[in-house]
């Protein structure tokens, strides 16, 4: 589609907006990008496939300020409301639900991230779109778009509601590629609305900063998920994690790899610090266990990466709230669980995620 025909149908669109009873108060607390809050929490994840789309559930932003965190990130799928074979089209339904999330954050005095895990033209899990974010103009100017539709209509909620987290996990690729890529779509959304918060997550899957965009005045997103043979074993998703070695913490893969809380130091903080120190906020947008890694394994290892980033001063988001790698309906061997309004809560585990 012609980037004349996206733009006329952005400017077409309608509803858009939120009420005017939905707006920034008066009052409301600036939040700098070159600094974030330590902000903490959860991925909700009910618009994470289209397949599974489905309404967002008030009680999980009650649970999360009643055990003290404020944070949830929304990865969300495109096609939940839009369809790749004609992107400039957005089905205003299914954006009203993502509406309802935003409000319960401000109900509930919980910060809501959305980000766009599928995007037109890129996503890190199967099936790839029929066009390339990276390498076709068709694609990325579709990707500004839906960005463009979002920025209007949370345009005038604080950014300590409401941040955008632009492209989930960016694989290895040429850093001029990806800096393209992100300037253009923060330019979509300033174009619409100024002031709002932008994240963009490192390289290669999320795990290496991006120096480069820091004169965009946007903040990054790092990962908690290594080593991998910790967080990923035996997830069926992972080729060979089925041939992995049952882990201990620390975890020695041979006489000179291991990894122990120093080795995450160096490599998941001191590089992020690095980019810190030049202005940039720092978050980890995921991290956690699946529920096959031995539990006490998965407790000590969480343990590790909290004190690490409590000591930096940087906020997590768990994947996930509900399901395998969280705290609620994980259906982790070794777990005691308590009934917890009908559903099964890791209570050990959630303390020690309430102590960080």
């Amino acid at each position: 589609m012609k980037r004349r025909d996206l733009l006329r149908a952005a400017a077409g669109a309608a509803a858009l907006s939120l009420t005017a009873a939905q707006a920034a108060p008066r009052g409301a607390k600036k939040v700098n990008a070159s600094k974030l809050p330590r902000w903490r929490g959860f991925n909700l994840l009910e618009k994470f496939t289209a397949e599974n789309n489905s309404r967002f559930r008030e009680m999980d932003f009650a649970w999360v300020r009643d055990w003290g965190f404020d944070f949830v990130r929304l990865p969300l799928s495109y096609r939940c409301w839009s369809d790749p074979s004609d992107w400039s089209k957005l089905r205003e339904e299914s954006l009203k639900e993502i509406d309802e999330a935003v409000e319960f954050g401000r109900k509930y005095g919980v910060h809501v991230n959305i980000n766009f895990h599928r995007a037109p033209g890129y996503c890190v899990n199967p099936p790839a779109e029929p066009l390339s974010l990276w390498t076709d103009a068709k694609a990325l100017d579709a990707c500004a778009h839906h960005w463009a539709a979002f920025a209007r209509r949370y345009k005038g909620i604080p950014s300590d509601r409401v941040s955008f987290d632009l492209l989930n996990e960016p694989g290895d690729l040429p850093r001029d590629s990806y800096v393209r890529v992100v300037t253009h779509l923060v330019e979509a959304i300033r174009a619409e609305d100024p002031d709002r918060l932008i994240v963009a997550d490192g390289l290669f899957w999320g795990n290496r900063p991006v120096p480069e965009l820091a004169p965009l005045r946007i903040a990054q997103s790092t990962r908690g998920y290594a080593p991998m043979q910790i967080s990923h074993f035996r997830a069926s998703w992972i080729g060979g994690s089925d041939t992995w070695k049952e882990p201990t913490w620390p975890l020695h893969l041979s006489d000179t790899d291991v990894w122990d809380r120093q080795r995450l130091i160096k490599e998941q903080i001191e590089p992020w610090k690095a980019l810190a120190a030049k202005g940039v906020g720092v978050h980890v947008g995921e991290w956690g266990p699946f529920n096959r890694t031995p539990y006490r394994v998965a407790l000590a290892w969480m343990r590790d990466c909290l004190t690490n980033w409590k000591e930096v001063g940087w906020g997590w988001s768990m994947w996930n709230l509900r399901g395998s790698f969280g705290p609620v309906d994980s259906e982790r061997p070794g777990a005691t669980y308590v009934d917890f309004h009908g559903h099964k809560l890791d209570k050990e585990m959630l303390d020690l995620l309430k102590q960080f």
